[in-house]
């Protein structure tokens, strides 16, 4: 149970853009039709590289849903933070006045941020030979805060707002924290999720030199699989999820609908190694245990877990063991799923866009599946919802991130109690 006088934290608004769906309505319904959003690369030619594919946004015209002029001193992981914070603001149907705007702030977690300004910038700079070609924004476009500043700006909130950085683990720690301010009493209400957007001749040129991309170019959509026998690396995502954390009898008391609770979470560190899980999974136990206390559960009460699942050789069956050391024979019993296998990896917005698919499922009560799961791995023996989503009871669900440098996030949101 949760200490007695602890505030209590909901979730009253979702926003997603995503590589298998531009708002929250359209990404959860091609989620649970197992639809893929991985294709060949669109952004740059990726003609000479390993890995050709990956999972854009597609469609996405932000000087159309941004304006102009403001779209273009945006970086593109800040258009997708940005365009996602307004469908979920919008969604939560947030007060406007000043009293509660001065209580509202935002955690944004981004794992690299402004990479595509970067990457453009200094591509202009080398053809023309000097720097002069620079945009005088590129330093405000690049930084990892200017998601949440421009969220606060556009909306007049004035509580704490900035930017997590733990790389894949970066939105489930900028929703970890922006529980905590809601339940310390530093805010009403929390803009918080993560935003990336890296696909770019670096991104893949550097994961590729780690040989960690998928280099089923032939066959993009049955590219990533996570969990299965055949995977062979995880598919570079982008995009963003951002949620309206809320104090609970604020959000009851002007009759706000919830979507569910925010229970609990765990964090911890491996203390291992920069890119490579800890084969013990010693940092990811810790996580567990810390969220099941955190949020006052037992094992026994997980219904649904939302998986890093990255289709990585080594992650993969990491993860699994240290859901079976945590859950014992209830380990069997729970629903995983890992929806990267259908929008990829989104590195510092998984997070985010997997905490939005966790809210829904426990609201709708249906586990998005693992898409392209066919051959069994010896060593991932659970329920991992094949291919099929899963209509089931989901009163507790879990949602894992685990980032390079050992950076481990558990967030647990459940069906609002009565108490």
């Amino acid at each position: 149970m949760q200490p007695p006088g602890r505030r209590r934290v909901v979730v009253t608004g979702l926003g997603a853009v995503t590589p298998v769906g531009n708002t929250r309505d359209e990404f959860w319904k091609r989620l649970i039709a197992g639809e893929s959003g991985v294709a060949p690369i669109t952004a740059f030619d990726a003609s000479l590289f390993d890995a050709r594919i990956a999972a854009e946004v597609k469609d996405f015209k932000p000087e159309e849903l941004i304006g102009r002029k403001e779209a273009r001193r945006m970086d593109r992981f800040t258009q997708f933070a940005f365009i996602a914070a307004r469908e979920a603001i919008e969604d939560a149907k947030l007060p406007d006045d000043a009293e509660f705007r001065a209580r509202v702030g935002g955690v944004i977690g981004t794992g690299i941020g402004g990479i595509i300004t970067f990457w453009l910038n200094s591509d202009k700079a080398n053809e023309n030979g000097t720097w002069s070609k620079v945009t005088p924004f590129f330093i405000p476009m690049l930084m990892a805060n200017a998601a949440p500043a421009h969220i606060s700006m556009a909306y007049g909130y004035h509580g704490p707002f900035f930017a997590a950085a733990s790389a894949c683990a970066s939105a489930n720690d900028a929703i970890c924290t922006a529980y905590n301010t809601i339940v310390y009493g530093d805010a009403i209400a929390m803009i918080a999720g993560g935003s990336e957007a890296t696909v770019s001749p670096l991104a893949i040129g550097g994961f590729s030199s780690m040989r960690a991309l998928s280099t089923r170019n032939d066959d993009p959509t049955r590219a990533s699989r996570p969990f299965d026998r055949e995977r062979d690396g995880f598919v570079l995502g982008e995009g963003a999820g951002i949620l309206v954390l809320e104090e609970y009898e604020h959000a009851r008391s002007r009759g706000a609908s919830i979507y569910c609770e925010v229970l609990g979470y765990g964090q911890s560190a491996d203390a291992y190694d920069l890119v490579a899980p800890d084969p013990d999974g010693t940092g990811v136990l810790l996580a567990f245990a810390r969220a099941l206390a955190s949020a006052g559960i037992a094992p026994e009460d997980v219904d649904y877990i939302n998986a890093h699942g990255t289709s990585t050789p080594m992650g993969d069956p990491a993860e699994s063991k240290a859901i079976e050391k945590t859950f014992g024979e209830h380990a069997y019993k729970i629903g995983v799923s890992s929806t990267k296998s259908m929008h990829g990896h989104a590195l510092g917005a998984a997070g985010g866009i997997e905490g939005v698919a966790t809210a829904l499922a426990v609201l709708h009560d249906t586990m998005p599946p693992t898409t392209n799961y066919e051959f069994p791995d010896p060593e991932c023996r659970l329920d991992y919802v094949p291919n099929v989503a899963r209509h089931a009871p989901i009163q507790v669900a879990l949602s894992n991130s685990f980032g390079f440098g050992g950076h481990n996030s558990v967030i647990v949101f459940g069906k609002v109690r009565s108490e």
